[in-house]
């Protein structure tokens, strides 16, 4: 069986870096952002480009796991609500998979301070800060396991998903 492991969360709560640790923690392993799948000039949000990306996400992952060389995947994206997370799904072959639903919270201070890191190192711009902190209360109510990193590292909430992976009966 191999592990199907999705890490949802709002802007720069630590999703990206938390699934490059996990990465390193887990054996044959693949990692898709699904922010990749976002990477375009223009930036343009309409049904036909969410259509798009929804589309390309759910092939890449399929594909990844349709290959005999992976075991564990990991999928992170800004899934803020349950039925973008439940669209995915739908289109995953499962079959073979034990899956793994996470959401990254954390205190509406602590996220602050993780953007405003991001803005000084010109990663983000300041209007993201508003705009995550009001999905923020989203997370909270989505079927998935919560794990609060307000006071950790990506590091450490690698090594929390991991222990969890590694102890699921």
């Amino acid at each position: 069986m191999k592990n199907l492991i999705f890490i949802n969360g709002t802007m720069g709560v630590g999703k990206t870096a938390t699934s490059r640790e996990l990465q390193k923690l887990l054996p044959n392993c693949v990692f898709l952002d699904g922010d990749w799948c976002w990477d375009m000039s223009p930036f343009i949000v309409n049904d036909e480009t969410k259509r798009m990306v929804i589309d390309n996400i759910s092939y890449l992952l399929n594909n990844f796991i349709s290959c005999s060389v992976y075991e564990n995947i990991i999928f992170c994206w800004v899934m803020h609500e349950q039925s973008i997370l439940d669209d995915i799904l739908s289109r995953i072959n499962r079959h073979n998979c034990v899956l793994y639903k996470f959401s990254l919270v954390c205190t509406e201070q602590a996220l602050i301070s993780r953007i405003t890191k991001d803005i000084e190192q010109g990663i983000r711009t300041e209007d993201v800060i508003n705009r995550s902190i009001s999905r923020l209360k989203n997370y909270f109510e989505m079927d998935t396991e919560k794990i609060d990193v307000s006071k950790v590292s990506a590091k450490e909430a690698a090594k929390i998903i991991f222990r969890y992976i590694k102890h699921r009966p």
